[in-house]
Parts: C-alpha cells; sequence; structure tokens
C-alpha cells in the first residue's frame, strides 16, 4: 500500500483490544521516530516505551482515564529537553562531529550561533522549541504505525507534570509532550472505526501561490 492508503486506513483509535504488536513492528516505528528530522540535527526528545501493566495503569489516572493507556500494547512517551543549554548543544555537535571524522571545531561558529539565539528566548521558549520537535518525530512514528497496520491514538489530553513526576523526567531534564498508545483496534466496541474520515478539503487547506 501506499503512504496516501495507510493514512487514510489509520483513524485515532479509540478502543484497543490488548492485543501485543510484534517486536519487530515496534521496534520499526520507533526507527521512524529516531530518524526523523530535527532543527540543527539536535534531537531534543527522547522516547519512553512503556509496556508494564502497572505503570500504564498509573498514567491512566492522570490521562483522563482514556482507556487506550491499558488496552496499549506499548505506550510510547515523547519527552523533550526543558531547555537548552550550551553544554548540551556542544554535546550534541561533538558527538555528530565524531561519527562524520571531523574536529571538534569544524562547526564552532554555527554551533556559538545557535546558542547565541536560543540563550536570550528564555528556558519557557526552549521547552517549547524543543517539545515541537518532538512532534515531528511523533508523526512520522504514527505513519510507520499506519504502514505496519498497527493502530496508534495520539494524545495530548493528560497532565504533563504528573507523568514527569511517574516517570521521574526531571532528573533527566524532561519534560513529557506527547503519548501515542500502539495497539490493534477493538471493531466490536470502538464507535469511531467505521466512521468517515473527515478532513479540510484540499481546495480550503492548500494554497498555491504562483
Amino acid at each position: 500500500m501506499s503512504l496516501i492508503e495507510d493514512l487514510q486506513w489509520r483513524y485515532a483509535t479509540k478502543k484497543m483490544n490488548g492485543n501485543t504488536v510484534p517486536k519487530e513492528k515496534l521496534d520499526y516505528i520507533l526507527e521512524a521516530a529516531r530518524l526523523a528530522p530535527s532543527s540543527s540535527g539536535l534531537q531534543p526528545y527522547q522516547v519512553f516505551v512503556i509496556s508494564n501493566k502497572a505503570l500504564q495503569e498509573k498514567i491512566k489516572t492522570v490521562a483522563w482515564d482514556q482507556s487506550q493507556i491499558i488496552d496499549a500494547s506499548h505506550v510510547l512517551v515523547f519527552a523533550a529537553w526543558d531547555g537548552y543549554t550550551e553544554e548540551k548543544i556542544k554535546s550534541v555537535f561533538d558527538k555528530t562531529l565524531d561519527e562524520r571524522g571531523l574536529p571538534h571545531e569544524t562547526m564552532d561558529d554555527y554551533r556559538k550561533n545557535i546558542w547565541g539565539l536560543y540563550e536570550p528566548l528564555g528556558q519557557a521558549w526552549q521547552a517549547q522549541h524543543a517539545a515541537k520537535q518532538a512532534y515531528i518525530s511523533f508523526g512520522l512514528a504514527i505513519a510507520a504505525a499506519a504502514e505496519q497496520k498497527v493502530d496508534a491514538t495520539p494524545m495530548e489530553g493528560f497532565l504533563p507534570p504528573k507523568v514527569d513526576e511517574l516517570l521521574e523526567l526531571d532528573k533527566l531534564g524532561l519534560k513529557s509532550a506527547l503519548i501515542l498508545a500502539l495497539g490493534y483496534r477493538d471493531e466490536e466496541n470502538d464507535w469511531l472505526v467505521n466512521m468517515k474520515k473527515v478532513r479540510t478539503a484540499k481546495e480550503d487547506f492548500v494554497t498555491e501561490l504562483k
């Protein structure tokens, strides 16, 4: 199937059946998320993969009691940096340059320019910017899941500070940004499964400037 057909197939699953997503499919989805582009290649986020039912139940209580959290095979929490620092940026650049066999000073000017732009904007802006990068990875994970015929429910309906506390993200300098529940649709009990997919018409969505 084409990507468009896969995206037409997928929907925000409202009820999952508890079946397990095979490891190879999960790994494929995570690899798509890992390969996502990010601003200046910083990848200021991590993905936490949760299959522990007790922990999923705790997350469910701070995610508006959405059943997908506990019925999912795996729950992915996308957590973004709580801010940028010169040291964090340098660490990413140094690793990149090591992988490419280049001296660390190769991109010093570019790296310093980034920090010069980000630092004055403050930590709140930085955390939001990092979370935006996580959204890109999140979107590719959803597309990869559709390609693998794995159902996915994207979620912003949760209390980030509570999830941060459960996962002790503050110790890692991270804040939860998004949750993606992965599993398989319960076709008999999901009210949305047979509903027509509705999106903005192309003529209203796309504006061509020639």
